[in-house]
């Protein structure tokens, strides 16, 4: 299964952001890689550079390789409304997403792995592959003998109050994805906008 095995840290260091992991190295070294580091004298990114720049740091961000990506775009510009907001729309409703939304593993990759490892039904049925993509109404919870396992269960911390678009029941451990959410509500800081010029380039 195709995904991203590099070092996280020298990732978040391209972009300056803790796009993988929670950034705590980040805070001691947010040079850019390479042997000089922030000495190196770097040119300013053209139209391109920065168009690019920002569908790589999308990719990053939701664990998508560039074909996977490029077919998501391609269904976004198909879809009503405007590109650019569909296609993190379609994005945030992949199902190692929501897992990670959910609070049900601590970042994506974990939630990916939880997914192919087939610790997770939706709507009472196990699912293993971590780009499927969840509708409004669909129910995320562990798997039976999954929900028993404390180190998986201990992981668990429970949605963000601010993912308006989800509800989490703490009794049951399982969480709704209600609607599609509005760009404005999603925090990722990209600009979708960039990625949409470069792809109609």
């Amino acid at each position: 299964m195709a995904r991203y095995t590099g070092p996280k840290t020298k990732i978040s260091r391209i972009f300056g952001e803790p796009i993988l992991g929670n950034g705590k190295y980040l805070t001691k070294n947010s040079n850019p890689p390479g042997q000089h580091g922030a000495a190196r004298k770097r040119k300013q990114l053209g139209e391109y550079g920065l168009q690019l720049k920002e569908k790589q740091k999308a990719k990053y961000t939701y664990g998508v390789l560039e074909r996977r990506f490029r077919n998501t775009f391609e269904e976004a510009s198909r879809m009503r409304g405007v590109t650019g907001e569909n296609l993190i729309r379609l994005l945030e409703s992949r199902l190692d997403n929501v897992v990670y939304r959910l609070g049900m593993a601590p970042s994506r990759p974990a939630a990916r792995q939880l997914v192919s490892h087939k610790h997770i039904m939706v709507n009472d049925q196990v699912i293993n592959i971590p780009s499927s993509r969840v509708k409004p109404g669909d129910i995320i919870s562990f798997k039976d003998k999954s929900a028993a396992n404390t180190s998986l269960t201990s992981q668990v911390r429970g949605k963000n109050p601010k993912f308006g678009w989800l509800d989490w029941n703490e009794s049951e451990q399982k969480g709704t994805f209600i609607a599609y959410p509005e760009r404005e509500n999603v925090p990722e800081n990209i600009k979708e906008q960039l990625i949409v010029e470069l792809y109609n380039k």
